[in-house]
């Protein structure tokens, strides 16, 4: 019985996320809080450059980040109608709305497990903006754009990303998903 008590518990304590489209909604704030404090997961309600803070905020995930947070057990994920999502269910609900979901959710994991933060890298033509330490304590130093490993890399596009992250002062490197494992290829621009 002791058992059971305890599981209830700790149920009722982890943050719900609810799922709504590209993102999953974490309306505790108090929960919500404590998440983006874990590692800048997620972003605040009305906050446009949140920095290193407590914020009584809700919270919207990407389906990115709410697949690794479900993964590890810090949040639960509900769908509009209640049913409580499962890793495999979440991994499916994603796959169904992001191409390349595997491949973009795979690097976002092992980026995250090397001790990396990761955000979106739209604003900057990439998949991730990294950062060693967190947003607003430093500005992201990598760009990283994800590959399944049989595409075939246009040249254009390297040095489109090459452009790109060089006007906005980032290092970038390609992210190449094997399925079992990710590779990670840093491009250097020097003048010759």
């Amino acid at each position: 019985m002791t058992s059971n008590t305890s599981r209830s518990t700790s149920s009722k304590s982890t943050p719900r996320g609810l799922l709504l489209g590209l993102k999953v909604i974490l309306p505790s704030e108090e929960g919500a809080s404590k998440i983006y404090a874990q590692g800048y997961f997620g972003k605040p309600f009305g906050v446009k450059k949140p920095e290193p803070k407590e914020y009584n905020e809700v919270i919207e995930l990407s389906l990115v980040e709410a697949l690794y947070l479900l993964e590890e057990g810090i949040i639960e994920v509900y769908t509009i109608d209640g049913k409580k999502l499962s890793v495999s269910e979440m991994k499916e609900e994603a796959g169904k709305r992001i191409n390349d979901f595997d491949s973009l959710y795979r690097v976002y994991k092992d980026l995250r497990k090397r001790g990396f933060v990761v955000r979106s890298g739209l604003k900057f033509g990439s998949d991730y903006a990294v950062y060693r330490v967190g947003p607003g304590l430093e500005h992201a130093p990598y760009l990283v754009h994800v590959y399944d490993g049989g595409y075939m890399i246009d040249p254009v596009e390297i040095v489109r990303m090459g452009r790109l992250s060089h006007s906005v002062k980032k290092k970038f490197m390609f992210a190449i998903d094997r399925g079992n494992r990710v590779d990670y290829i840093l491009f250097k621009w020097f003048k010759p």
